[in-house]
């Protein structure tokens, strides 16, 4: 299940990244909780609830789109535009914003 469904600008260019080790496709210009959202129905884990997070001001400001990288680093979901190669994980343990 996805929580998102892309309905508009299906045309732009696709970009390719990885998904907790899947490879999986945005289309360039979306933003990585965009990119996410289109394949699955969270971002992470809250780390103090253990229940599905997938953002919630979707301007940077709220700290609930917190996600990493395969090598460690954080990155807010909501404010960071989708790369390809990015690799992405959606299952993380351990605080977030360090």
């Amino acid at each position: 299940m996805t929580l998102f469904t892309r309905i508009v600008e299906t045309q732009r260019v696709p970009v390719s990244f990885s998904l907790d080790g899947r490879s999986v496709t945005a289309l360039a210009g979306d933003t990585v909780l965009t990119a996410v959202l289109t394949q699955v129905d969270s971002l992470r884990m809250s780390e103090f609830s253990g229940k599905p997070r997938a953002g919630f001001c979707l301007i940077g400001a709220c700290q609930d789109c917190w996600m990493r990288t395969e090598d460690g680093q954080p990155l807010r979901a909501c404010s960071t535009e989708i790369q390809a190669g990015m690799r992405l994980l959606t299952e993380v343990s351990g605080a977030l914003h360090e």
